[in-house]
């Protein structure tokens, strides 16, 4: 028989890494000319306050992360604090959200892989490799769309198999492509002063607000590159399998903050300070890759030259934030399935395996299905369902607060309650900001967003109409009470019906 509890089988590098694997993932390489072409030199600002703006809401998920030591990130929260369509809704976004973020993951995998192929001769170059033919279809499925789904299925059978494995997948592959990142900084700041055209200069900062690119050109910008720093909130969603979750959760969430935050500022520093604005800007995701080509060394052993090696990071950075939402979606499908939210195997933990298989199948199904959205649209959604989310998650570090403030914390928020209120400002601003952009440029993303809520009250209501069954009741509490384990797990609930 299958059990409802996850067996703690990972560590706080393991934990700090998932967060890490997420937020420095193809954002790196696809946001930072993005940023650079709305608001030029002062992109650099907009990672740096997309930063702060992060840095509220995280100290709201590491204060919930220690007080109610669930699986389910920001699910859990909500469903342990409101009512049940609130909560269901927002499981049901954050589920979402996490399998576009995998879909796009994945697509931005597969050109790099076919870069990776073509810089060694394997095959030529991505736009020209053809449609792969299977016996078992009549038609050739495009190389990217392939590649996509071989990526998914891969990763999926490894979750599926072993959280442990998957855990210790991330670590080394994250710690693989953070220190590509920190290679071609380096290179890029030995540039300086070398004379060369390509040479890293600060005179690329001067002006930092350009004409035509005023200081109000930050807040789109940081709307749509937010998504850069959604990843954070991943290492929540693991709670329950991390060791001594109320003190390693918190500490995973700041180091893995802090660190991506400062790689990001380096390599829009060397980016900007070596293209300027407008090439990082011109040259799109392969900006990094363009830099890199500039100022690195040509004909390195076996990595052949900068660019080579900015692909081979890029490799790496899409896989371990594809393997991170993975986990993350799961784990959300996993925690509305314990809660009776969704049909009740996906609740279920393999007797076999440890996992939650249902739950990571599930995600996969939706997750390969999301390949085929408007990847502009779906990315646009996904930075909008996480954005609401975060409000969500602030309000609810409030409305805990006032209704239970004699819960166990064993990590409390500082000045109190000035984050969640700036979190719940600033994610707003952003929200209004993104909605505002998304009306005039990408109405589509609007309508989808839209029509998942409502597909998901639909389904909300049919679901325990088809079963026969009450909405659930009021959402299980977690009472005042001590550590009661070594892990500081042993929270005991009860219901508040």
């Amino acid at each position: 028989m299958s059990q409802r509890e996850p067996a703690a089988e990972l560590g706080l590098l393991d934990a700090t890494m998932i967060g890490m694997g997420a937020m420095i993932g193809a954002g790196i390489f696809v946001l930072t000319g993005l940023a650079a072409e709305i608001s030029g030199p002062a992109a650099i600002l907009v990672f740096v306050l997309n930063g702060v703006v992060t840095a509220f809401t995280g100290l709201c998920y590491a204060e919930l992360a220690s007080s109610i030591p669930k699986s389910g990130g920001g699910y859990a929260f909500v469903r342990e604090i409101f009512d049940d369509l609130p909560s269901f809704v927002m499981g049901w976004m954050l589920w979402f959200a996490y399998m576009i973020a995998g879909a796009l993951y994945a697509l931005g995998f597969a050109p790099n892989f076919l870069e990776f192929l073509h810089v060694y001769g394997f095959v030529p170059p991505p736009g020209e490799v053809g449609a792969v033919t299977l016996g078992v279809l009549p038609v050739g499925i495009p190389a990217k769309v392939a590649l996509a789904f071989a990526a998914v299925l891969l990763l999926v059978t490894v979750n599926a198999l072993s959280t442990a494995a998957s855990g210790s997948i991330e670590t080394i592959f994250t710690a693989t492509k953070v220190t590509i990142l920190l290679v071609f900084v380096a290179f890029g700041f030995l540039s300086a002063g070398s004379g060369g055209e390509t040479s890293f200069t600060f005179q690329n900062f001067d002006p930092l607000f350009q004409e035509g690119k005023g200081a109000f050109s930050i807040l789109p910008a940081m709307g749509l590159t937010f998504i850069a720093f959604e990843g954070y909130d991943l290492i929540t969603t693991v709670t329950e399998e991390v060791e001594n979750p109320r003190e390693n959760i918190p500490k995973a969430i700041f180091f893995s903050l802090a660190v991506t935050v400062l790689v990001y500022i380096l390599v829009v520093t060397v980016a900007i300070g070596t293209l300027g604005a407008g090439g990082l800007a011109e040259n799109g995701e392969a900006g990094i890759a363009v830099a890199a080509t500039s100022f690195m060394p040509e004909n390195l052993p076996v990595i052949k030259n900068g660019g080579a090696i900015i692909v081979f990071g890029a490799i790496f950075s899409t896989i371990t934030a594809l393997n991170a939402v993975v986990i993350a979606s799961s784990r959300v499908a996993f925690a509305m399935g314990r809660e009776d939210q969704l049909p009740t195997s996906v609740g279920n933990i393999h007797h076999r395996y440890g996992t939650p298989f249902v739950a990571i199948l599930t995600s996969a199904v939706v997750m390969l299905m999301s390949v085929g959205l408007p990847t502009k649209s779906a990315g646009n959604m996904s930075s909008l369902f996480f954005l609401l989310s975060f409000i969500i998650v602030n309000g609810a570090v409030i409305k805990l607060r006032r209704e239970r403030p004699d819960m166990n914390r064993p990590y409390e928020i500082p000045y109190y309650p000035i984050p969640p209120l700036m979190g719940i400002l600033l994610n707003l601003v952003l929200t209004v900001v993104l909605v505002d952009y998304l009306l005039r440029t990408d109405p589509l993303a609007l309508v989808l967003s839209v029509a998942w809520i409502l597909l998901g009250v639909v389904f909300y209501f049919a679901y325990f109409r088809e079963t026969g069954e009450e909405a659930p009741g009021e959402p299980t509490t977690a009472t005042t009470t001590d550590q009661t384990g070594p892990e500081g797990a042993g929270e005991t609930t009860g219901g508040n019906d």
